[in-house]
């Protein structure tokens, strides 16, 4: 299976980076033989790397992961490759992965606050 089609790579473009919070998936890859999924929500064409949020190998964590690799892996006991979900809809990470709900919400009221602190030391200088 081809993980990253045309129409998925032209839709990584149209999102561009995702500077916020609470992006949104795009692609979801997971191990049809046990744990391990991702979830892509940006894409480099030319070096053929995600960052996303990785689940179900030790830690879950944000980074970066090579689509050439997990493309090229073959998950024991029965060798299948890694696999494109073909029935996730494109949602906000918050959506796949509930237990992130704090975590987004507490960097969403960080990201406001550093604006807010930004206008008043901005409005401060003008003045």
């Amino acid at each position: 299976m081809k993980l990253i089609t045309k129409e998925i790579e032209n839709r990584f473009r149209e999102l561009g980076r995702q500077d916020v919070p609470n992006p949104t998936v795009v692609a979801k890859f997971f191990n049809p033989c046990g744990s391990g999924t991702w979830y892509a929500t940006e894409y480099d064409p030319e070096t053929r790397i995600c960052f996303g949020y990785v689940t179900g190998l030790g830690f879950p964590e944000w980074g970066s992961f090579s689509v050439k690799e997990l493309e090229e892996l073959r998950c024991p006991p029965l060798g299948l490759p890694i696999e494109r979900d073909l029935y996730t809809s494109e949602k906000k990470i918050t959506e796949h992965c509930p237990e992130l709900k704090f975590e987004i919400e507490r960097r969403e009221e960080l990201h406001a606050k550093e604006f807010q602190d930004k206008q008043t030391h901005d409005f401060d200088l003008d003045h």
